[in-house]
């Protein structure tokens, strides 16, 4: 069963909660990072992505952006805009975004549940960004951002966040200035209550899927373990044994679609594409209007000015197979490498991923402009995929899910 426990956060004081939380650190880069953070000093951003503070042609993996961090972190504290808690706690942290609010637990998972397989993923990580995170995390001492977990939904557990919700203020309710969302934040004050919870999640919940930041969460894990080996009066116990999680019940996420864009159609005309498609597809020209999937197997692709509805044919796929069941292994195996040659989505050059947050609108445009040749849409990946296939230990294609809004860093942190 899945460990998840209350923590002794280090929080901002209300007043400046809005102004100090940013976006996830791998959301922007560092030129638009320093602009968020302009003319404020309290931005976490200026821990998170420190290199907003050293020379501009800095190496972003150097030791001296890693120890500016470090001064940094160590400033927020002295300064006083980061306070520890006197006792350990879980919170609340609940996202509205088109007047749908999801409500998530901040609470610690355990190092050790993600070594034993309890903690499921669905993505695979690159060596060099998880180094990057373990170094910042080892440096700072502490989980400064948290990683985006999913539980199946416990009746009891929604209860209880219900009951708090509707009988207590939040301690921070704020509109992002960057991201246009609702943010709202609970502190569970009640050490029954605590207990209850972390008790359930012992009983109820036999594991936790990885929802967003597989990087962050193997980082995180790996400093534990490291630390464990390096302690030989180790007891289990220890604080560098866990790390921080938002953990939210399946049935409140919505993962958005993932789309993709292509720069050439590998030597073909738009006549060549179109007949080599209706192997695979059933091809519907819909004209000027942009036309969303409306279910699964269902894509729209976007080239030479009009948007067309691609629905796939019986065979070519699989809905018996966790992975063969997703579109985007049919525009894979179809489209993207048996007819346009592209055959590493993580490393070939040809292709770009746009979020559906940024609507089929830019898709649109990063085809009009000429930059891109041919888009594609896919309907959303449901949470049930995303939990068939980390329950069966398989890994999705790159680039499938996206999870918004994003989780905001500095409304509390984990230390270690």
């Amino acid at each position: 069963m899945a460990i998840v426990k209350p923590f002794m956060g280090l929080r901002p004081p209300k007043e400046i909660a809005a102004a100090l939380s940013c976006l996830p650190y791998d959301v922007m880069n560092a030129q638009e990072a320093a602009k968020m953070a302009e003319e404020k000093d309290y931005s976490l951003l200026h821990i998170t992505r420190a290199e907003i503070d050293c020379e501009q042609d800095v190496d972003v993996h150097s030791d001296e952006v890693y120890n500016k961090s470090a001064e940094n972190f160590q400033r927020f504290k002295q300064q006083g805009w980061l306070v520890r808690e006197e006792e350990p706690r879980f919170y609340i942290y609940a996202q509205t975004m088109n007047e749908r609010t999801q409500y998530g637990i901040v609470g610690c998972a355990a190092c050790s549940d993600y070594e034993n397989g309890i903690i499921k993923k669905h993505e695979l990580t690159r060596p060099e960004k998880e180094e990057d995170r373990m170094v910042h995390i080892r440096t700072n001492n502490a989980n400064l951002e948290p990683v985006f977990f999913s539980y199946k939904a416990v009746p009891e557990i929604d209860a209880i966040v219900k009951n708090i919700v509707e009988g207590q203020e939040p301690e921070y309710d704020f509109t992002a200035e960057d991201d246009g969302f609702g943010h709202h934040f609970w502190v569970i004050e009640n050490a029954e209550t605590n207990k209850r919870l972390e008790n359930l999640f012992a009983e109820k919940v036999p594991c936790t899927y990885v929802a967003d930041g597989h990087h962050r969460t193997a980082a995180a894990a790996r400093v534990g373990l490291e630390r464990k080996a390096a302690n030989p009066n180790h007891t289990g116990k220890e604080e560098y044994n866990y790390f921080m999680a938002v953990h939210f019940p399946d049935n409140q996420l919505e993962i958005i679609d993932y789309n993709r864009v292509v720069k050439d159609l590998n030597g073909m005309s738009e006549e060549e594409l179109l007949e080599k498609l209706s192997d695979a597809f059933e091809i519907k020209e819909i004209g000027s209007e942009i036309y969303k999937p409306a279910k699964l197997h269902e894509f729209s692709m976007y080239l030479d000015g009009k948007w067309y509805r691609l629905q796939a044919k019986e065979g070519t796929y699989n809905d018996q197979d966790p992975i063969g069941v997703l579109d985007v292994t049919i525009l894979s195996n179809q489209v993207l490498d048996k007819l346009l040659g592209i055959k590493d989505l993580r490393t070939s050059k040809r292709i770009d991923f746009i979020g559906g947050i940024r609507g089929l609108g830019e898709l649109k445009r990063r085809v009009d402009s000429g930059e891109m040749k041919v888009a594609f849409a896919l309907y959303a990946v449901s949470m049930q995929q995303l939990i068939d296939i980390a329950d069966t230990g398989n890994i999705m294609p790159p680039k499938t899910t996206w999870f918004e809004p994003k989780l905001r860093s500095g409304l509390v942190i984990h230390e270690l």
